[in-house]
């Protein structure tokens, strides 16, 4: 299904607010677009893999990427519809963004109607911001093997499946080093990392809903609460208490606008 936007030169603006377990069905625009979390969490799916993407983050989809959206939490979405003409050249695929001060405030200015959003120098300031934006590790590639799809559909069923790789080599019929180089030939990383990932992104809607790190720690099959803070850390340079504080504050602020 095609999902065209007026534009209002480069760029323009939408919010969109929806309940708990909300679904934008399949869908694509002519325009690339950024998704932006003001509160909940959202998680975009596209034939490529998914990517979780909590408050105050954003998502980047280049023109015609089919693409749905599922909701966790009371979402309230601000979207950038950008020409294509007008996309930044290092964003050439899906991904998350850590969105910067300055574009979180040009948003909410742009979202408050055509006029705000028309202006030149806020849609120059966005498209500048936008090709700065720091990537982040929230995005779970699938692959096309399929003996690699069936490793992974099992894990996303169960993420706290504690099978090791000469584990599942057993069970699907290959040998631990072929899956090896197949995991890092069509996802980019290697088994161990790409399990991190998936409980990177169960972890984040559970934490962000009030679950504790120790039994989120326990859920994802981690042994303590300190290894799963360890993994959070490495791949989101924060503990996740100090994360959810960070998200907690930004929310507040949102939340008043």
């Amino acid at each position: 299904m095609l999902i065209s936007h007026f534009l209002h030169g480069p760029i323009s603006a939408y919010p969109r607010d929806y309940v708990d377990g909300a679904h934008q069905e399949l869908h694509v625009h002519r325009e690339a677009q950024l998704l932006y979390a003001v509160s909940g969490v959202m998680r975009l799916v596209t034939a490529e893999g998914a990517w979780i993407i909590p408050p105050t983050r954003a998502v980047w989809i280049p023109p015609w990427v089919e693409h749905e959206i599922f909701m966790s939490g009371e979402v309230r979405m601000r979207s950038l519809f950008v020409a294509a003409e007008y996309s930044p050249a290092n964003l050439q695929g899906c991904c998350v963004l850590a969105v910067t001060p300055l574009l979180r405030e040009l948003i909410v200015r742009a979202v408050q109607g055509p006029e705000q959003a028309r202006n030149p120098l806020i849609q120059q300031l966005m498209l500048e911001e936008l090709a700065a934006l720091e990537n982040l590790p929230l995005h779970i590639p699938m692959p096309t093997d399929r003996r690699l799809q069936r490793i992974c559909l099992a894990l996303l069923e169960a993420p706290d499946h504690p099978n090791s790789l000469e584990d599942w080599a057993q069970q699907v019929g290959a040998s631990t080093r072929t899956l090896a180089r197949l995991f890092q030939q069509q996802v980019r990383m290697n088994f161990n990392a790409w399990r991190q990932q998936l409980r990177l992104m169960e972890a984040l809607p559970r934490l962000i809903a009030g679950e504790s790190v120790q039994h989120v720690a326990k859920v994802l099959g981690y042994g303590s609460a300190r290894a799963f803070s360890s993994m959070f850390r490495r791949l989101l340079g924060d503990n996740p208490r100090d994360y959810l504080n960070a998200l907690n504050q930004f929310s507040a602020i949102n939340a008043s606008r």
